[in-house]
């Protein structure tokens, strides 16, 4: 049988490992940690009264379902038919939400908030998704932004040992894995965003600080509620936010 070709990195979907994304991600403490960090930042941000949120590149429809549940009107678009069945099926009970298979880059309307988590890593140009998204914003809307970071990823290889890995370029050994094909560096992306984007940045955070780099993962399990503390603390401050797994940006639109 042949060998299944790669997907280049503007075409990735979860389309066939979309039931082994969503266990191995949102059914371990590091994809629970990250949505529980993340909902606590929204929290700071959303408004009582119900919004139209657009949860870009949404997949399995875990924030869409938190979304809803506050009683807001979600819209989640997703390149992946098979991410979507698991999203439809998740939000069966709710009538406030539109699902559409489409690219990021077809997405129509203007959302009081977008959310756009954990995408810009499987894209092949994540700068032109930012632009693309900024444009679906109604004025002073809010965009919740958080990727793969590069920092975290170099870091992390540096801990164990693999040298001639970065020396190479941490190049993406199997496009169609589960691990992110192209981290994005924090400082980039703000850059991008102060040069090319009617944004103002809100608030900056690592997501997973901690987590990612214990020895013991046991204590993971039983030091759950302290480490989440610890989370929410370190992530905001200098310098170890730069190290999150994940970096997340709050922007509003002029």
């Amino acid at each position: 049988m042949a060998r299944k070709k790669p997907q280049p990195l503007d075409k990735t979907s979860f389309d066939g490992i979309a039931n082994k994304f969503d266990k191995n991600i949102y059914g371990t403490s590091k994809g629970q940690l990250r949505h529980t960090l993340l909902l606590s930042v929204l929290a700071q941000y959303l408004p009582d009264t119900p919004i139209h949120i657009l949860d870009a590149g949404g997949g399995t429809g875990l924030m869409s379902k938190a979304m809803l549940e506050l009683g807001h009107t979600v819209t989640l678009v997703d390149m992946s038919a098979d991410a979507l069945d698991i999203a439809k099926d998740r939000l069966s009970d709710y009538h406030n939400v539109t699902i559409v298979q489409d690219k990021l880059s077809n997405i129509t309307g203007q959302y009081d908030v977008i959310i756009c988590h954990a995408v810009l890593e499987w894209l092949q140009e994540p700068f032109q998704a930012i632009s693309a998204l900024t444009r679906n914003l109604k004025q002073e809307g809010l965009l919740s932004l958080s990727f793969f970071n590069h920092y975290a990823k170099v870091f992390n290889n540096l801990t164990y040992g693999n040298f001639d890995y970065i020396q190479q370029g941490m190049p993406a050994k199997n496009t169609v894995r589960l691990n992110p094909h192209n981290a994005q560096s924090p400082h980039k992306v703000i850059d991008f965003i102060a040069q090319a984007c009617e944004l103002d940045i809100l608030n900056t955070r690592g997501i997973r600080c901690i987590h990612d780099y214990m020895p013991d993962k046991q204590k993971i399990t039983d030091l759950y509620s302290q480490l989440l503390e610890m989370e929410w603390e370190y992530g905001a401050k200098e310098p170890y936010k730069w190290l999150g797994k994940y970096f997340h940006i709050m922007l509003k639109a002029r």
